[in-house]
């Protein structure tokens, strides 16, 4: 079977105030940053821009990784910018963002894999915005616990990690990457008291069964806030789409992560990890000082 399914009516996006937008590129430009709404080709980005915020993406634009699903590019990387970490809480700053989520390529070529430019990012942003909430959303270190706790030592308020999709399809979609040693990685972060978070994708060619088991998987390495979306190839050279999900399957989703006990669940065609992220971050941390006053 070749090609991928006829788009269906729901995936379409309005688009976002053109003044916000062009603010928001502007301020991306003023400080030669890039981010993943751009080269992920995220459906959400312009909408996202609209409403004034963006996902910076750092370590470059080139990703040392060539998952099928994803449409960073894959060339080899460059040196790091050391600047990077400031000019992302500038830009933060600049916006006034009051919750800020970063992320990066892969850089398996870097001892620590970039997480000590994490650190140095997230410490930047705690200087410039020390009211906002900071999130990252990192790579799976290729299970380096160093790196993984040089992240954690940072205290960012959500460490996220996506698990992207079910154990059997990761050989043809995550080619690199390793289920089990993902699940790791957010259970490394739920030990030293992290709120973590994690996301996948659907119509890939997963069933409902492996679904359930990896929304298990992923509560029991102890995550709280999940994000189900719709896949959607970015180029005809990436991943085929199975199918196209419906809204009221998302629901269903939402529905049965909520009654396995998750604190915060998105699920529909356009979510993506970091869309609307500052809504979760506030839902569980207030559900978390409820609890508190509770005992």
């Amino acid at each position: 079977m070749t090609g991928d399914p006829r788009l269906p009516s729901w995936l379409t996006k309005p688009l976002g105030d053109p003044d916000m937008v062009g603010r928001v590129r502007k301020t991306l430009t003023t400080y030669n940053l890039n981010t993943v709404c751009d080269e992920a080709k995220c459906p959400n980005r312009v909408d996202c821009f609209g409403r004034g915020t963006a996902t910076f993406l750092i370590l470059g634009d080139r990703c040392t990784r060539d998952c099928r699903f994803c449409a960073v590019t894959h060339l080899d990387p460059v040196v790091p910018d050391s600047s990077e970490p400031a000019a992302v809480a500038n830009a933060a700053k600049a916006l006034g963002l009051k919750h800020v989520v970063v992320t990066s390529v892969t850089r398996d070529d870097l001892p620590d894999g970039g997480a000590s430019h994490f650190a140095e990012t997230v410490h930047a942003l705690r200087r410039a915005l020390p009211e906002a909430g900071v999130e990252v959303l990192v790579p799976d270190f290729r299970g380096n616990a160093a790196a993984i706790d040089t992240v954690l030592a940072s205290r960012p308020d959500v460490f996220g990690h996506n698990v992207e999709t079910v154990e059997r399809l990761y050989a043809d979609v995550r080619a690199g990457a390793d289920y089990w040693g993902s699940l790791a990685v957010l259970s490394r972060a739920l030990e030293q008291g992290a709120l973590v978070k994690s996301a996948i994708m659907l119509g890939v060619g997963e069933t409902d069964e492996e679904i359930e088991e990896t929304l298990a998987d992923l509560l029991n390495a102890g995550v709280e806030i999940v994000y189900i979306g719709q896949y959607l190839r970015p180029t005809p050279e990436h991943h085929r789409v199975a199918r196209y999900v419906t809204p009221p399957e998302f629901e269903e989703w939402e529905r049965t992560c909520r009654s396995l006990g998750f604190a915060w669940v998105s699920s529909g065609p356009f979510v993506r990890s970091s869309y609307e992220a500052d809504a979760a971050f506030a839902r569980v941390r207030g559900r978390s000082r409820q609890q508190e006053r509770d005992a």
